[in-house]
């Protein structure tokens, strides 16, 4: 019997969610498992929405469902995990509610079909609605307490795309061509949907892409005048192409030669010049010591929460802590590559205060206070004495921007 039209992109969803909730891998890590057999590009961007939005509103969506059942059903409960992709559907993604019901309910082949036929038909009678903004899981709350409900704000709006100018003296020109608008020098955002490499200026490498709140770290080191940066954990490398462009001699470095390669067709593209090494920092020894050094540290990465919202349910104490003693090692070695009175960024895409504030820095890195016109006048709220925090609510209106926390230091003389 040929399967109904739509059902395998929901079948894919329904991996996805499982890949990510019980096994605990990344949406990125779970697609190419969840979605094969799917031969659309299309069917698996709608596997990919379907099960971002469930992750993003579930704690919405399981009250809803709670609201419905005279008992609730268990967290794991395939029942479960089916009206969440049904109700994300109809409630997020304005599908209509018989489609939802003709590709959601073989999914409980061999499983409770009039129930969760039931729960949906109740909720589709009472006119439901998910909240403007998506409520976060408790532990998450617990972790970032006051600054919970101004984050969530930003996970309701879908990510703009944000460029990066090889020039910031052309930043009126490339904003007024691209058709965007710009929250700072050498940035323009545009609208979601635009096909990057068909943009003006894209094959001649005028500019990249690069969350603005990414391009933080390497705007606090200035101009480099031919002194030497190493760029630790490089990849992808916007912030490369950055140093690059502000006149260092860049040394970029990661233990993954996959993802260096976006890297390198990015210098290529934008004929900005840098040594690409691939090795793991924390057994690669330099020949000298460098004028200054940025690290972009490997990290938890819930500041990623609007484009990943799997770290909402993915991430826990354990990781944390993994991650800061990760973090603590590489800036303990890293810090010995340092020139004296050299400059040092410490940067991460996380919202956790183990891996920013309360990270042990190591004695020999003095705070580097963030004077004023070094930072956008547009996050101005962000920066704080040596260091800059962003969370995903910041310019919500706008398409927000990811979370970093960014620290600036001087070695000792």
């Amino acid at each position: 019997m040929p399967e109904t039209p739509g059902f395998p992109a929901r079948r894919a969803a329904m991996r996805l969610l499982d890949a990510v909730l019980r096994r605990g891998e990344t949406l990125d890590q779970a697609m190419s498992s969840s979605t094969k057999g799917l031969d659309h590009f299309a069917d698996r961007a709608l596997a990919r929405a379907i099960a971002g939005d469930a992750l993003r509103y579930m704690v919405d969506l399981d009250a809803l469902i709670d609201s419905a059942t005279r008992k609730n059903l268990p967290d794991d409960a395939k029942a479960r995990m089916v009206l969440r992709i049904m109700l994300v559907q109809w409630l997020q993604l304005d599908t209509p509610p018989h489609a939802v019901i003709a590709t959601g309910l073989p999914l409980l082949q061999g499983g409770p079909r009039k129930l969760a036929h039931g729960v949906f038909s109740t909720l589709v009678r009472q006119e439901v609605k998910l909240p403007e903004v998506p409520t976060l899981p408790d532990r998450v709350m617990m972790r970032w307490g006051e600054r919970g409900e101004d984050i969530a704000r930003g996970l309701a709006v879908p990510p703009a795309v944000d460029l990066t100018l090889r020039n910031p003296e052309e930043t009126a020109q490339w904003t007024e061509k691209l058709g965007g608008i710009s929250l700072a020098r050498g940035h323009v955002r545009l609208a979601r949907g635009a096909t990057i490499s068909e943009l003006p200026g894209y094959a001649e490498g005028e500019w990249w892409v690069q969350d603005l709140a990414a391009s933080l770290p390497a705007r606090l080191l200035g101009a480099g005048e031919g002194r030497t940066v190493l760029d630790l954990c490089a990849a992808p490398g916007g912030k490369t192409l950055q140093l690059a462009a502000a006149g260092w001699k860049v040394t970029a470095l990661d233990i993954s030669d996959k993802r260096l390669e976006r890297l390198r067709e990015n210098t290529e593209r934008t004929g900005l010049a840098a040594e690409v090494i691939v090795a793991d920092a924390l057994e690669w020894q330099p020949e000298g010591q460098f004028d200054t050094i940025l690290l972009d540290a490997p990290c938890t990465a819930t500041g990623t929460c609007r484009r990943h919202p799997d770290v909402l349910h993915r991430i826990g104490s354990r990781q944390i802590d993994e991650m800061a003693d990760l973090q603590e090692d590489l800036l303990q070695r890293a810090s010995t590559w340092l020139k004296p009175d050299g400059q040092f960024v410490y940067a991460v895409c996380s919202l956790e205060e183990e891996e920013g504030v309360k990270q042990n820095f190591p004695a020999a890195l003095t705070p580097d206070p963030i004077s004023a016109d070094e930072c956008p006048e547009s996050l101005a709220g962000a920066c704080s004495g040596n260091h800059i925090q962003t969370h995903p609510g910041m310019h919500a209106e706008a398409g927000g921007l990811d979370g970093f926390f960014i620290a600036r230091f001087r070695r000792a003389v």
